[in-house]
């Protein structure tokens, strides 16, 4: 399982580093060449970037400074990461930013792009760059800016969601493309996010709220057990009785996080390796539930 693996303290570090690895890489070799600006953070700095080179005619030595621009964009969103959401969370984002600033500043665009497909180029872009993203994040970490904003909104508003919140920020940056630039690379950016929210929205597990039914005939204390003392969240059990055989079964209720979900589904095959597990995924909670990340 992949939570189980990502548990391991080297290998969440790892795993952080491919995330923004993956993500410079549809930046650098993807968006960037196709003139298009990702959005976030990151499209402010190649924003300024774009000003300042071809406006202004000033030179970095082929360094790409959106890359530190962003860096610098982020410090604020750091202190409200360290105070407000947690030092794990925190110092995990910090690494995945800098780690992407050194990616972004390495990993030098081509001088002709891979696809000259604009909306290939784009759609892929937004794929990679999703992928990275929802890396970092269900490793515990963000690739900073936006994705800090969301995760701090997520746990204070029921219904959002990172990719939301990306998405929200970005229209804001496009329409300053539009306005400074043209309509072809607003459209293109716009098209770019999209994608790439929807891939961050599927990768980032703790954001995707499941219930799960479980019909077990052995003894289910210890799944409810488990349910409440470790993973702290609440059970409706009752009794039913099997219409094919017409034997007793323990049913039990359980909302709870996809990122959670992985190991519950674990720990109950261990326990029942006969139990029937029922997931209803991406439901609509409302009431007394607590959002973890």
């Amino acid at each position: 399982m992949l939570y189980n693996t990502v548990q391991h303290r080297w290998t969440r570090i790892i795993m952080a580093l491919v995330g923004s690895f993956i993500y410079s890489i549809g930046v650098s070799f993807f968006v960037t060449p196709a003139g298009l600006y990702t959005g976030g953070f990151l499209g402010v700095g190649q924003i300024i970037r774009t000003l300042l080179t071809e406006n202004l005619g000033m030179s970095f030595g082929g360094i790409d400074i959106a890359g530190l621009i962003y860096f610098a964009l982020n410090i604020p969103v750091y202190l409200l990461a360290f105070r407000s959401i947690s030092s794990h969370f925190g110092l995990k984002s910090l690494l995945c930013t800098a780690s992407t600033t050194v990616f972004l500043s390495v990993l030098v665009p081509p001088a002709e792009p891979i696809l000259y497909d604009v909306l290939a180029a784009t759609i892929l872009g937004g794929i990679i760059c999703g992928a990275g993203i929802g890396i970092m994040l269900y490793d515990g970490g963000s690739s900073g800016g936006t994705d800090i904003l969301g995760v701090y909104l997520l746990k204070k508003l029921p219904g959002i969601s990172v990719g939301k919140i990306n998405m929200a920020f970005n229209i804001s940056i496009y329409i300053v493309c539009l306005l400074l630039f043209n309509v072809q690379v607003a459209i293109y950016s716009i098209i770019y996010s999209v994608f790439c929210s929807l891939i961050v929205d599927r990768l980032h597990q703790q954001n995707i709220a499941v219930m799960a039914w479980v019909f077990t005939k052995r003894d289910d204390d210890a799944i409810r057990t488990y349910v409440t003392d470790t993973l702290q969240r609440s059970v409706t059990y009752w009794d039913g009785i099997g219409a094919y055989k017409g034997t007793d079964t323990k049913i039990l209720c359980i909302c709870l996080s996809k990122y959670e979900m992985e190991e519950l589904r674990r720990v109950i095959y261990d326990l029942d390796p006969d139990a029937f597990l029922v997931v209803d995924e991406g439901v609509h909670i409302h009431g007394n539930y607590k959002t973890r990340l």
